[in-house]
């Protein structure tokens, strides 16, 4: 009958190992320390490690500071309209927000003056002759309408009426 070979594996000694890898990585990693070593520096002249050093010893203090801030009804309403901004603008088709950003930039962020006398009545309704301008007026006039609707589901009462301003 045939006999087991005894196999018998030394215990690995993991503390070892650390150190023969450690004594190995100045070599093998000199760029990346050379990188890492400059930008703690960059971080030590800006100050950022007295700053960190300054929030960690106050610890609780800071914490109970920023949990008494977002206590407030402003800051209660402001964080729900950051999540809902940020739905609204993910509900939006980018190409539709491109248009918007490129038209924003050619009349708001253009270097010319931007006109100061406004146009007169028959010029102004000249311009509805263009095809542009009534698509963009039919945009804004069916996000007003949406906007209305919205509004009545809501039961959100209006504030100022045409009465309130006689």
């Amino acid at each position: 009958m045939a006999q087991p070979i005894p196999l018998e594996i030394a215990p690995r000694d993991a503390r070892k190992e650390l150190l023969e890898r450690l004594e190995k990585a100045p070599a093998e990693h000199a760029e990346a320390l050379l990188d890492s070593y400059e930008l703690i520096q960059q971080l030590h002249d800006a100050g950022v490690f007295e700053t960190l050093r300054g929030v960690l010893s106050a610890g609780d203090k800071v914490v109970e500071a920023a949990v008494s801030a977002t206590q407030t009804p402003e800051a209660m309403h402001a964080l729900r309209n950051a999540i809902i901004f940020g739905k609204m603008m993910g509900s939006i088709n980018p190409e539709l927000m491109q248009c918007i950003a490129t038209a924003t930039g050619e009349t708001l962020g253009s270097e010319r003056k931007p006109v100061i006398e406004p146009p007169g009545l028959l010029s102004l309704l000249g311009q509805f002759r263009r095809k542009e301008l009534r698509r963009s007026v039919a945009l804004i006039n069916w996000f007003l309408e949406s906007l209305g609707n919205q509004l009545k589901l809501k039961g959100i009462p209006h504030t100022h009426s045409s009465q309130d301003r006689a």
